[in-house]
């Protein structure tokens, strides 16, 4: 620990110069060739705090890693009370590097972004607080290897896209199955952040542009900030980040196809963090610098958007604050909300796109045809950019929620999100919409440790429930409610139940011995005409069933009261 200090110690010398040297960082040691270990980019941050009281660097929670994670906050007047920013209507923007730390642009980027706030070189207008993360993923970025982006030209070496538990951080922010995932969420809820840049380089198809930006997809975010992102705000980036040389497209969402003919807006669900950022009212953009460009073009490029957001963000301050809080009324008076979006064919934006003509050719390893690109024959042109989605799924919003009170995993997550929960005080019979779930596909392989379900199918019954003491009331009249919706219905594509939150009642903890039950579900169909009736129309509706014995006497025994009525049933009832 001694040496630690002492090393951190002569670092601080080092970088300020014991004659006020110019401040540098590592990128600009190595020339961009060369990306900073994890301890070296930590004390180059320790450096930078030390250097002006404008800036503080603090540890705000656990990681997989050996370290903590750390965010670097900047304020002009050096007061870092996240309260004080909120009531004073300064602008917070939070800006994440490393969730993917083979992408190092960011990393290096607000390095240099800090130094040259530092050095006077930019100017952060009084009106804007920064906090940025270092690198998120501690332990991919301490993960450093020559081979982890077989497709990125450059540096040479980077870190590694897995956590310590080998899971994407970038698709965690729902299941929060990470240390980090759980300390970044706790810090987003403290710094109510109004802008999220969350720093990336991008796969995929070939072209001329070093930058490309995915905004949070505006129909999706809907409401007074959609409209705005869309009119306003994203137009004013384009224009700012054109005048530096960059001209920005979308992020180019093609796979294994080109973009000679336009492409789909990526429309990010809540298990990314930009979409999560959304369902809080966060205008979230992620910067995709192009793989196949230089890494100091693509470290530039980062600098510059991160520049342009900041001077952006102060000049429209107060059109932020205004539609954010009119995104808050709009959803707190919403009695449905969309909780699954799909492209909109019919409209498009068109956009002007520099790529390179595309063709096949033999592969040298198979002989089948092949994708490439002729840098040689860069064109220009428009092509349509298909950016306006439109609800699949609507859910009517419930007056509340009850999730019964053995979920303990679900229920630790809504109160890591900002979320009141009420304990029920005493025993209670009720009336609420119970759901069961009728059909649903399940991935034949795990997704980031989890077996996610898609295309479920419910159906929902009115009934009187009994709820013991110590369930839980969700109500959501609360800043929360789009989270809670969007996380609780379980046909929305990101739910804790899409997650496998709630797989246990999916499997019958219940059942019988045939050769005993025999008498008894003779008993039952002799006795129940209704039970009789559904029998025969099985019979006569089901190939195959009136020659499976296994089959009929199962047919009785789920329509019987000795079917549990906790198989299938969904364990979060609704209350209108």
């Amino acid at each position: 620990m001694l040496f630690r200090l002492i090393s951190i110690i002569v670092f601080v010398s080092i970088s300020l110069g014991v004659h006020a040297q110019k401040l540098t960082v590592p990128f600009e040691q190595s020339k961009g060739a060369r990306v900073a270990q994890y301890s070296l980019l930590l004390d180059t941050y320790v450096g930078l705090a030390a250097s002006s009281n404008k800036l503080k660097l603090e540890s705000v929670g656990p990681t997989d890693s050996d370290y903590p994670l750390s965010v670097m906050y900047y304020s002009g007047d050096g007061n870092f009370n996240t309260e004080v920013w909120k009531s004073s209507g300064k602008i917070r923007i939070l800006i994440n590097n490393g969730i993917h730390p083979g992408e190092y642009d960011g990393i290096d980027a607000s390095m240099l972004l800090l130094k040259d706030i530092v050095n006077g070189k930019v100017k952060v207008p009084e009106n804007v607080v920064l906090a940025i993360i270092p690198s998120f993923n501690i332990y991919g970025t301490i993960n450093l290897r020559k081979h982890s982006r077989a497709n990125q030209n450059g540096p040479l070496v980077t870190g590694f896209r897995g956590n310590g538990q080998n899971l994407d951080l970038n698709r965690d922010f729902i299941k929060m199955d990470a240390y980090n995932t759980q300390t970044m969420v706790k810090l987003f809820h403290d710094l109510d952040p109004d802008i999220l840049l969350d720093n990336h380089v991008s796969n995929g198809a070939d072209y001329q542009h070093i930058m490309t930006l995915l905004s949070t997809q505006h129909s999706k975010l809907g409401g007074p900030m959609g409209k705005y992102l869309k009119q306003k705000f994203e137009p004013r980036v384009y224009t700012s980040m054109k005048k530096e040389g960059y001209d920005l497209v979308p992020y180019v969402n093609v796979w294994g196809t080109t973009p000679d003919n336009g492409w789909q807006a990526f429309s990010e669900t809540s298990r990314f963090f930009s979409g999560y950022a959304a369902l809080f009212n966060t205008y979230a953009f992620v910067a995709e610098t192009h793989m196949l460009k230089p890494y100091v073009d693509r470290v530039d490029a980062t600098y510059e958007l991160m520049v342009s957001m900041i001077n952006i963000a102060s000049e429209i301050s107060n059109d932020i604050r205004a539609t954010r809080k009119q995104q808050r009324d709009w959803i707190a008076g919403a009695t449905s909300l969309a909780i699954d979006w799909e492209v909109d064919s019919t409209q498009n934006t068109m956009i002007d796109f520099k790529g390179y003509a595309s063709g096949t050719k033999p592969s040298q390893i198979s002989g089948k045809p092949r994708l490439y690109y002729d840098r040689d024959k860069p064109y220009i042109k428009q092509v349509p950019f298909y950016d306006y989605y439109k609800p699949s799924q609507t859910a009517d919003v419930p007056k509340a929620y009850v999730v019964l009170h053995g979920w303990h995993n679900v229920i630790d997550r809504l109160k890591m999100n900002g979320v009141e929960v009420r304990k029920l005080q005493r025993d209670s019979l009720i009336d609420a919409d119970v759901t069961y779930i009728e059909d649903y596909q399940t991935v034949k392989s795990p997704y980031e440790g989890h077996y996610l379900h898609s295309n479920v199918r419910t159906r929902v019954e009115s009934q009187k429930v009994f709820l013991r003491k110590g369930d839980y009331i969700i109500s959501t009249d609360q800043p929360a409610k789009r989270y809670i919706v969007e996380t609780l219905e379980p046909t929305a594509p990101d739910a804790f139940f899409a997650w496998g939150f709630f797989d246990a009642v999916l499997q019958k903890k219940e059942h019988y011995s045939a050769y005993v039950f025999e008498d008894l579900a003779a008993e039952m169909l002799e006795k129940d005409a209704d039970l009789k009736v559904a029998f025969e129309g099985q019979k006569q509706d089901v190939p195959d069933f009136e020659n499976d014995g296994d089959a009929q006497l199962n047919f009785i025994y789920m329509s019987s009261d000795y079917h549990e009525p906790e198989h299938m049933r969904y364990p979060v009832f609704r209350l209108k």
